[in-house]
């Protein structure tokens, strides 16, 4: 079944109307609101790409960081970082008395050495006391020269300058004064020094009470 369409031209107004009127401000006020609210959106997705972005400029040099210092901050952060070994404890000798006591037997023996400190010399005067004192320094002497080898540490002459150089033996050399700074020093020689070089004290028997200094001598 055909169905002619048939539109009448003359229909169309060609006027506006009040009606149409209220419709074309409707519609270009939603394209006005759609149009602001493009322009906000944009506005805050610009925002949000700068506050993301770096803060370097896009033209800025980068600075280049060598491998051998990254390895050396790697090196110095290990040191920090990793405790090192605990240091190792100071382990104290401990020496026998048998060749103190037998030193001091031989003092006794040849210089009277042990009766001369025990006795009270306020009693004697000061010429008695030196007689005592040159027996007493000759028997040290012969003691002294016949058991021990003995060497100034420092060859030089008293009161003469002298300079201690680095890593030098703080058991050798005794610094006073004005130490400030580090090695060289540069001093005056107060004292020589000794050092033993070699000790020859007699062998004594196995059964020998080292503790006995000398015997207590008895008259019959």
């Amino acid at each position: 079944m055909n169905t002619n369409l048939t539109v009448d031209l003359l229909l169309i107004p060609s006027t506006l109307d009040a009606y149409h009127i209220a419709l074309a401000s409707g519609v270009l006020v939603l394209s006005v609101i759609l149009v602001i609210t493009l322009l906000v959106l944009t506005a805050n997705l610009r925002k949000q790409k700068k506050a993301i972005a770096p803060t370097t400029a896009p033209n800025a040099p980068v600075a280049i960081v060598e491998p051998q210092i990254i390895e050396k901050v790697i090196e110095i952060e290990k040191e920090v970082l990793v405790p090192g070994p605990a240091p190792k404890p100071v382990i104290l000798k401990e020496f026998t008395p048998d060749a103190a006591t037998q030193l001091l037997s031989l003092l006794q023996k040849d210089a009277r050495f042990i009766d001369f400190i025990y006795e009270d010399i306020a009693a004697y005067n000061d010429q008695e006391v030196g007689m005592i004192a040159r027996v007493v320094h000759d028997g040290c002497s012969k003691v002294i020269n016949e058991h021990f080898i003995l060497a100034p540490i420092c060859p030089d002459k008293e009161n003469s300058p002298i300079t201690i150089h680095d890593n030098f033996d703080a058991d050798a050399f005794f610094l006073t004064g004005n130490i400030t700074g580090q090695a060289p020093f540069t001093g005056t020689l107060i004292h020589k020094g000794w050092q033993v070089t070699e000790i020859k004290l007699p062998k004594i028997s196995e059964n020998h009470n080292v503790s006995i200094i000398t015997p207590a001598e008895v008259e019959l």
